[in-house]
């Protein structure tokens, strides 16, 4: 596996979690895992993986230290770097905009010229509506820690068996 980050935004501590074991399940060190309110362009280009992952709020928001974060993602040439996404969301609280801050890391990401992979079908999910649904399936992996939290081990077990090939 080329050189991969890992880069979470998290508020309560679930995408912070997330982060530490989809890290574990690749390989990837903790001092390669970082959030993404202390990121930078320069940093995010020493990598040829990226893993962000990001929570979603109120209306489809990213999580707040991705603010700072999505710029320095906008900034960064990532040209062939390879991008994969997870997030969290509650499908039954928010299911008009579930996992919707993953959108957003998609598309600063493909507007920095990254490969975005890891996309997942919405089979198995129950939303409403979201803003990381493209042609028909997640823009990555979509978590519920609150209403799914039996399914997540599974998921995160397929979701990275699909991607490690490709990083």
């Amino acid at each position: 596996m080329n050189k991969t980050c890992i880069i979470y935004g998290s508020s309560t501590g679930t995408c912070q979690d997330l982060a530490s074991r989809i890290a574990a399940k690749l390989g990837v060190d903790n001092a390669d895992v970082f959030d993404a309110g202390s990121i930078s362009a320069e940093q995010l280009e020493g990598y040829q993986n990226l893993v962000l992952g990001t929570s979603t709020w109120g209306a489809g928001e990213m999580q707040d230290d991705w603010y700072d974060g999505v710029k320095a993602v906008k900034a960064a040439n990532l040209n062939g770097k390879t991008v994969a996404i997870f997030g969290c969301g509650d499908s039954e609280g928010y299911s008009d905009t579930f996992c919707g801050g993953m959108g957003e890391l998609y598309n600063a990401a493909k507007e920095a010229g990254a490969k975005v992979i890891g996309q997942v079908s919405t089979d198995g999910y129950t939303y409403d509506d979201s803003e990381a649904v493209v042609d028909g399936q997640f823009v990555g992996l979509a978590l519920d820690e609150v209403n799914e939290d039996d399914k997540t081990d599974e998921r995160i077990d397929a979701w990275v068996a699909a991607i490690k090939p490709e990083l």
